[in-house]
């Protein structure tokens, strides 16, 4: 069974502050979770494997974005991830 699971870094975007994006890949149910805290409680969307239609990074020059888009149409950003995990997430959902 493999889990990942990868934040932002907070210093990377002002709504990551205090509330970070987070990325887990469970391999095992072959879903990917994107959760945004809020203030109170946090959003999440779960995805399964095939409905990811492509996954790319849009690299700055400190931190990464990460775009997820679903078969369907549906696009994620997840924003403010290190260069290295989001080299990384984009290989996991490849």
């Amino acid at each position: 069974m493999s889990r990942y699971h990868f934040s932002a870094l907070h210093i990377s975007d002002k709504n990551n502050i205090l509330f970070p994006d987070e990325i887990i890949i469970d391999d095992e149910e072959q879903k990917l979770i994107y959760r945004k805290g809020q203030i109170i409680g946090h959003k999440e969307t779960t995805l399964r494997f095939a409905a990811i239609g492509c996954a790319s990074i849009k690299a700055g020059l400190l931190f990464s974005d990460i775009y997820i888009e679903t078969s369907g149409g549906q696009i994620i950003r997840a924003r403010g991830f290190s260069k290295s995990d989001a080299r990384k997430i984009v290989r996991l959902l490849s």
